[in-house]
């Protein structure tokens, strides 16, 4: 139900008060979400927020809008236009998956192995934001890039935020299924794929606003990551590093030893559950 409250005046430390009571049962962190969307409605940082608390809020019918939008469950980082990632700001919107910051983990590890198999060429699946192809680009200045999706939203956010990195010449976005329209000499894939079953349970904030390609894998949810392995190994790509869900180690390990593959080591994000794996495959076979 959309509501605003007639008040003459308000303080801010009096909308921040109110702001926080209607977000108590709908995140965490209500409280500092609500200074958040203060500090967005201000133009300003938080600090701002303490230093003119007494302050009279102007425009507060747009304050109270951005907390009915949360208190909807819509993402912070939709209202807000933009999400915090890794070191950067990246836009986003409905219809792009929002980065979350187990995925900074993954970058960690390929960014190992970038430079110690002095890697030129990566390829990434899904792009979303281009969080991943763009962080990557910032840390390797030689390192070249190809990053696909399937939808046109996302595509049209990471050239937006390759843009404002200025990363145009190390990064190419394609409209693609997967790799099926690569053809540059890629030496790793990495992804963030979906990986969700089609039947699990998500809460609202998720399953209302993010798109539905960006979630579900299928009805087991593994069936796109064991397509992206056996399209990785028939391209005689080496390397191969992906997020995937918390359950799914034990069966990904039975595909990849029917497959056949060099080795494959799978790693925890940091609440401790199996968040992915990077897979090295024999070359030439």
């Amino acid at each position: 139900m959309v509501f605003l409250l007639l008040w003459i005046k308000m303080t801010n430390k009096e909308a921040l008060s109110w702001a926080t009571s209607q977000l108590k049962d709908r995140c965490e962190r209500p409280q500092y979400e609500a200074e958040l969307l203060l500090a967005h409605h201000l133009k300003k940082d938080r600090m701002y927020l303490i230093t003119h608390d007494k302050d009279t809020l102007e425009d507060i019918e747009s304050y109270q809008a951005l907390i009915q939008r949360r208190k909807n469950s819509e993402p912070y980082e939709y209202i807000v236009g933009e999400a915090s990632f890794y070191d950067i700001y990246l836009a986003v919107e409905e219809g792009v998956l929002v980065p979350r910051p187990e995925t900074e983990i993954l970058i960690d590890l390929v960014a190992d192995i970038i430079e110690k198999e002095n890697i030129t060429y990566i390829a990434e699946i899904g792009v979303g934001t281009g969080a991943i192809s763009i962080v990557l680009a910032r840390k390797f200045p030689a390192l070249q890039s190809v990053a696909t999706d399937i939808c046109d939203a996302p595509l049209r956010v990471a050239e937006k935020n390759i843009e404002t990195f200025d990363l145009l010449n190390q990064i190419k976005l394609r409209k693609s299924n997967l790799i099926d329209e690569v053809s540059e000499p890629v030496e790793l894939v990495v992804s963030n794929p979906p990986y969700i079953a089609e039947d699990f349970l998500l809460e609202s904030n998720v399953l209302d606003y993010e798109p539905k390609e960006a979630l579900f894998g299928g009805s087991v949810g593994d069936e796109l990551l064991k397509q992206i392995i056996l399209d990785v190994k028939q391209r005689d790509i080496r390397w191969l590093a992906c997020e995937m869900g918390y359950d799914q180690k034990e069966p990904l390990q039975a595909f990849v030893k029917e497959v056949g593959v060099k080795s494959i080591q799978f790693y925890k994000d940091l609440a401790g559950f199996d968040r992915g794996f990077v897979i090295e495959f024999d070359k030439g076979i």
